[in-house]
């Protein structure tokens, strides 16, 4: 190859003495924007000969036109193949390579350094067992910096080398490298690293980063490449047990059922005895199967085929362990929380939980603090933003099996899914189970909802009425318990203003307090229509998850959503206590339809438009709905 990469200072090969161990190593590459994270990886790549002629010469042909390094072709082009990558000079997505030196393997990931893609990050950490954390030496550590070094941490990475790049534009000095080495050190401290490694280097000139540098005599040290073979892959990760994750049932015939799935940790072996997780059923490995033949041991990261002695109750997302070393089972954990939303995290609100294989309706119960990525100190605090860290309870619809996170990384890691647009909110380590709950017991009662409906005569459901202050909720809610109550059905009617004098009296406005005042309704719904009572709802609700989540407490056809809709405009001509006067004069903050939105119904059971419906025509039009589907 004869392009010019800015030649390596002449120097010996890095030799440190040792022994050099065998195995794969998952490296991350991290830091902050521009600090040089895809350079370094396309110094590595070029110095190993592992780029061919072909991509190496397209690359110094882009080098003219999105390079930054001048004559010399940018070898951070090597890693960062999107366009818009190479038109912003920013790392987007993660980029994997790998090589090899010597009996040594690696598989190197390159990650974002803007906020924006911090999820992109998250995701390289979740994998890797080693992270080098680069800093541009003209502006040492940087909030993102120590960002990326807290991620590492809640990941389970233990080993770090700080890579000081960009020495050559600081004339190699070392109160420069020191002063950002002690800086480093003090920081990450606290996180609880096995060890911090820091290295002078260029990467765009190769100091340090395969051979000795002979401008930083000063550094006694291992280059790069040293350091990285010295590493023993065993302590990279702590042992765990054996868990095989069940990823679907394999059943192509009368005569075959497999649970097919992957080895998470450990291995398993033919004739084990296992357990499933959360039933506790035992039985025995028949068979491994793979397209290759059966196997007598099946190692981590296999993925096969298991064939049971026993025909027992097993599903996707089951998790299959010794018999003397099961996972706990939980529903309540506390946990560490990525928060990767550019809307704010409510407590209280529903999303999807997805560990291992297994996914769960989930809410955060509670925020216990944020971290301070600056100070790592603890800060008080009900939400968490774009980018924030902080520790959460979270609640699960059911329990599931899991390990501490610091123990096994697979079955202690879960992601936090929008139920609406299916986007990853945020990522999460389990730290240990609220054990609270699960050790509760659900007491088993003689009279039921059945009973109580069948005393009553009646149907039990929630008409929940939803709609902007003024559209008419609470006056046609009103009317139709006059009818329903006229007719002998038993009602009870909860009003949104009415129930902030009692049960809510604690809660503002904010969206936090609007999630937790519409949660703590409709539980107080779900024991009303446990007792055989309609319930009428009358509540802005102005949030569709919300919404959704009283829906998903009850049983199918118990809950009957009624959207009271009147346009913004209308609600504020009508204003019948003045609170849409007061909130435009600012004199009332958070107001719904002003300065705080309103997500309406898309398929409500029953929609009232109040702009051309009188409060009685509605309420009829409510009665005869209930007649028609067999409610009353």
């Amino acid at each position: 190859m004869s392009a010019k990469i800015g030649d390596p200072h002449t120097a010996q090969p890095s030799g440190e003495p040792g022994h050099t161990p065998t195995g794969l190593i998952h490296l991350m590459t991290c830091g902050s924007v521009d600090d040089g994270k895809s350079t370094l990886i396309g110094r590595l790549l070029f110095e190993h000969d592992k780029v061919p002629d072909d991509q190496m010469d397209a690359v110094t042909r882009d080098s003219r036109r999105y390079g930054s390094t001048g004559e010399d072709v940018d070898l951070a082009l090597l890693v960062d193949g999107l366009e818009a990558e190479r038109e912003q000079g920013i790392t987007i997505d993660v980029a994997y390579r790998f090589f090899n030196s010597g009996p040594r393997s690696y598989i190197i990931a390159d990650t974002p350094g803007h906020e924006q893609y911090t999820r992109n990050m998250a995701t390289a950490a979740s994998v890797s067992d080693v992270a080098i954390l680069l800093v541009d030496a003209r502006k040492g550590i940087l909030e993102q910096t120590r960002r990326h070094a807290i991620i590492s941490s809640l990941f389970g990475i233990s080993q770090v080398v700080l890579a000081v790049n960009k020495m050559d534009l600081m004339d190699y000095r070392r109160d420069v490298f020191d002063r950002i080495a002690a800086d480093f050190t003090a920081f990450g401290k606290p996180l609880g690293f096995s060890s911090i490694t820091p290295l002078p280097m260029s990467a765009r000139l190769g100091d340090n980063v395969i051979n000795f540098s002979p401008a930083m005599p000063w550094y006694s040290g291992p280059t790069l490449l040293g350091h990285l073979n010295s590493i023993n892959p065993i302590q990279c990760m702590p042992t765990s047990e054996m868990r095989f994750m069940v990823q679907w049932v394999n059943r192509p015939n009368l005569d075959f059922r497999g649970y097919s799935g992957v080895v998470a940790s450990g291995s398993v072996s033919r004739g084990e005895k296992l357990a499933v997780a959360t039933s506790g059923h035992e039985t025995t490995v028949e068979r491994i199967v793979t397209m290759g033949g059966d196997l007598d041991v099946a190692t981590v990261g296999s993925s096969v085929t298991l064939t049971l002695k026993d025909e027992i109750d097993i599903s996707r997302g089951d998790i299959l362990a010794p018999l003397h070393s099961r996972p706990d089972v939980a529903n309540q954990f506390l946990v560490d929380l990525l928060w990767l939303d550019s809307e704010v995290m409510q407590p209280g609100r529903p999303y999807l939980l997805k560990i291992g294989a297994k996914t769960v309706r989930a809410s955060i119960t509670a925020l216990k603090h944020r971290i301070n990525v600056n100070t790592l100190s603890q800060e008080a605090s009900r939400n968490l933003a774009f980018n924030e860290i902080g520790a959460a309870n979270i609640s699960l619809s059911e329990p599931v099996p899991f390990d501490p996170f610091h123990i096994n990384r697979e079955t202690g890691a879960f992601i936090l899914i929008d139920r609406y647009s299916n986007l990853t909110v945020g990522a999460g380590m389990i730290k240990f189970a609220l054990r609270r709950a699960s050790n509760i017991p659900w007491q088993a009662l003689d009279i039921d909802k059945q009973t109580r409906s069948k005393a009553m005569g009646q149907n039990p459901s929630v008409l929940w009425f939803t709609g902007l202050s003024g559209a008419g909720k609470s006056t046609i809610a009103n009317l139709v318990e006059r009818r329903l109550h006229q007719g002998g059905h038993h009602t009870y009617l909860l009003d949104g203003d009415n129930i902030r004098h009692g049960l809510n009296v604690d809660l503002g406005f904010t969206n936090t307090d609007r999630v937790e005042n519409v949660r703590r309704i409709a539980e107080v719904s779900k024991l009303f229509v446990d007792s055989g009572l309609i319930v009428l709802v009358s509540f802005i609700s102005p949030f569709r998850d919300e919404r959704r989540m009283a829906r998903e407490l009850m049983q199918a056809g118990e809950f009957i959503e009624i959207f009271v809709d009147a346009p913004v405009e209308v609600c504020q001509n009508r204003d019948p206590k003045g609170l849409y006067a007061r909130a435009i004069k600012g004199e009332i903050k958070n107001f719904t339809g002003i300065d705080s939105p309103y997500e309406p119904p898309k398929n409500a059971e029953i929609r009232i438009d109040t702009t051309s419906l009188e409060p009685e025509e509605a309420a009829d039009k409510i009665i005869e709905w209930m007649h028609v589907k067999g409610v009353i």
